[in-house]
């Protein structure tokens, strides 16, 4: 069996000591894997785990220094099941949220795409994503909401992944955001993609098209990038941040099929 390997590793200042919520660890089913947190002296920060709606978050209390987070999984590429959408999960999923404002999309997206059934609707909107956008690193930031890529032209991952749940809501199709790892994403990065509910199941979608699909490996879903920051302070004030990822297969990368149908892991 092909599989994935994850080595994360993050660098902050710490001004005002205090906790923080990471968002690295790949979602449950899976084991949250090993995850340490070092002030520059080397001193163990304390960390706990907590099993949230979208996945794990690791809770850090940090002292007033620069921290070195460093988080190693490897994972297993089995065929993924789709789950299935829930009452709620309609409910919560066609609302607008913070980044994805679908009721100001609606004449768009029905203009666009309201006459095609939701599978292929949603096939469409990511076809069009990949047509219509360019993907332009830094030309966005944590305020851009869908709005802006539609308005650009132009955005990353997040962007598309914004865009994408927010017509497909306009649309009445129960759509949600998710953070994932990206085996052959050039340049490395973490990756954000977008689900949408087909016949009861969720399916993954991907405007950048920059990795395949059946590759990816969830870390967090929520409405949107909110609910799935990498860094979250809850008492913390931090500072400048950097990180680096490496992602790679013990095997060849799985092509996508873009007619079909595909769960996230």
């Amino acid at each position: 069996m092909t599989t994935v390997t994850i080595d994360a590793a993050i660098t902050l200042s710490v001004q005002q000591a205090g906790e923080v919520a990471l968002c690295l660890a790949v979602a449950p089913p899976h084991d949250h894997g090993d995850l340490a947190v070092c002030a520059a002296d080397g001193t163990p920060a304390p960390t706990r785990v907590v099993l949230t709606d979208g996945g794990w978050a690791h809770i850090a209390d940090l002292p007033a220094t620069d921290v070195e987070m460093t988080y190693r999984v490897e994972v297993g590429l089995h065929p993924a099941e789709a789950a299935e959408v829930s009452d709620i999960d309609t409910l919560v999923y066609l609302r607008p949220s913070r980044y994805c404002p679908s009721d100001r999309l609606a004449g768009l997206a029905t203009d666009q795409f309201g006459h095609l059934a939701p599978a292929d609707a949603v096939m469409a909107i990511e076809a069009w994503l990949n047509g219509s956008l360019a993907y332009v690193p830094g030309v966005t930031d944590a305020v851009d909401d869908a709005l802006h890529p539609l308005l650009a032209r132009t955005g990353v991952c997040r962007d598309y992944a914004h865009l994408g749940v927010a017509l497909c809501r306009a649309l009445g199709i129960p759509a949600r955001y998710s953070a994932a790892y990206a085996p052959g994403l050039s340049p490395m990065d973490f990756h954000a993609v977008f689900e949408a509910a087909i016949d009861g199941r969720w399916w993954v979608f991907d405007g950048t098209r920059l990795a395949p699909r059946a590759s990816l490996v969830r870390i967090a879903t929520g409405r949107d990038a909110a609910d799935t920051a990498l860094l979250t302070p809850l008492g913390a004030i931090t500072g400048m941040m950097s990180s680096t990822l490496t992602v790679t297969t013990s095997g060849d990368l799985p092509h996508d099929d873009r007619s079909s149908l595909v769960a996230l892991r």
